[in-house]
């Protein structure tokens, strides 16, 4: 199986979970949508690409930081409970609440992705745009500069592990790979992640996406976590476990 190996870097970043408000709480490793959304706007594809997606990563440590926020719920302006007015073309004027929330940021964050299109005459594409993309690329908010370290295509392969190993990245491993085996010492916290999305047409100009999730295990590399021996994984040329969704 052909793939790419994507190395990267971001200084600070918040990986929104999407029930998080007042508190912008952020995933520990960015989920795949968010991923995938960023090879399809530095490729500049306006359709979706099929794809596999492996993803893993660390970070140094966690600080809050103020931003500003601000509440469109389509009410009349009222002087004193509405800090902004919007005029709009119907002749009404809307109120807009601004307030100040906290975002969680990660510092210090390294990535590395696997990336397998379904079409694989696609990888040079892929690995052309992500070293000279048109425009700067992100991974997060609009403003989480994503730096690109290195990008290889690589051929992973399945082995077996014939001793203990020490992860070098916490990763997202799909909770249906584990069901039938104890792979790990210690697994992490379960998220279900975003993959890929549908559109709905609800009527009167109004679209919902319905999103393809993935239950995952976040497995942290610590000193005291282990990948069994005897464990049939996929790794790639150069080491790096693939754990694909």
């Amino acid at each position: 199986m052909k793939g790419i190996r994507i190395e990267a870097y971001q200084n600070l970043v918040n990986y929104r979970k999407p029930t998080s408000f007042q508190l912008k709480e952020t995933y520990p490793l960015p989920p795949y949508s968010t991923v995938i959304g960023m090879i399809h706007a530095a490729c500049g594809f306006t359709s979706y690409v099929p794809m596999q997606v492996s993803i893993q990563g660390r970070y140094f440590s966690k600080v809050n930081d103020v931003w500003t926020r601000y509440e469109f719920a389509g009410s009349s302006f009222e002087e004193g409970r509405h800090q902004l007015k919007i005029d709009a073309s119907d002749g009404r004027s809307y109120g807009v609440t601004r307030g100040v929330s906290t975002t969680e940021l990660l510092v210090d964050v390294e990535l590395v992705f696997h990336i397998v299109p379904e079409d694989e005459s696609y990888i040079p594409i892929i690995m052309e745009s992500l070293r000279s993309p048109a425009e700067y690329l992100s991974l997060g908010r609009r403003e989480d500069l994503l730096q690109i370290n290195r990008v290889k295509e690589i051929a992973i392969l399945e082995e077996t592990t014939t001793k203990n190993v020490n992860l070098q990245y916490d990763i997202y491993v799909p909770k249906n790979l584990l069901d039938q085996s104890k792979d790990f010492k210690k697994l992490g916290t379960t998220y279900r992640l975003n993959k890929t999305y549908e559109i709905f047409e609800l009527g009167r100009n109004r679209k919902m996406r319905k999103w393809d999730k993935v239950l995952v295990y976040h497995v942290p590399a610590s000193v005291t976590n282990v990948l069994y021996d005897d464990s049939d994984v996929y790794v790639d040329e150069d080491g790096f476990l693939v754990y694909l969704v």
